[in-house]
């Protein structure tokens, strides 16, 4: 007879030692799962692999916050659709590094805050700038975006 699954326990006892468990606390390690169910698995080239890619998507976020890529005198249409793919890459590669963070490993953490910094420093603040970042244009914006806030 079984009692609520109890069945045969030969088989629960094997399919317990596959499962596989998300960590709740930040851990250190490369045998991690970031983003793809397997990915980067348990190899320290793919685990820095890894590492870059959060680095490069923090970095395209932050590119993406302080870029000018509409030209003054674009129609306003098509200004508007041009926005709107900016804002929902952005949107896109931000959840993209948030769900990489709930990893929860710990070299993911600071690869995406390294990401986040490095593309703010050159990017966003006056370090590499020949003249005076002006604090806002016509429209009352630093780039083509909006700040992103919650």
């Amino acid at each position: 007879m079984d009692h609520g699954g109890m069945g045969d326990m030969s088989m629960n006892n094997s399919n317990m030692a596959k499962r596989h468990y998300t960590h709740m606390t930040f851990f250190w390690g490369k045998n991690s799962e970031i983003l793809f169910s397997g990915w980067p698995g348990t190899r320290g080239g793919m685990y820095a692999l890894a590492l870059l890619l959060v680095f490069a998507l923090s970095f395209l976020v932050e590119w993406l916050n302080h870029c000018r890529l509409i030209r003054p005198g674009t129609g306003h249409v098509v200004a508007g659709l041009a926005r709107t793919t900016l804002h929902a890459a952005r949107v896109g590669l931000a959840y993209l590094v948030m769900l990489a963070v709930m990893s929860f490993n710990g070299g993911v953490l600071i690869a995406a805050v390294v990401g986040h910094a490095v593309g703010f420093l050159l990017f966003g603040s006056s370090v590499f700038r020949k003249t005076p970042l002006q604090p806002t244009d016509n429209d009352g914006l630093k780039g083509d975006l909006p700040p992103m806030a919650c």
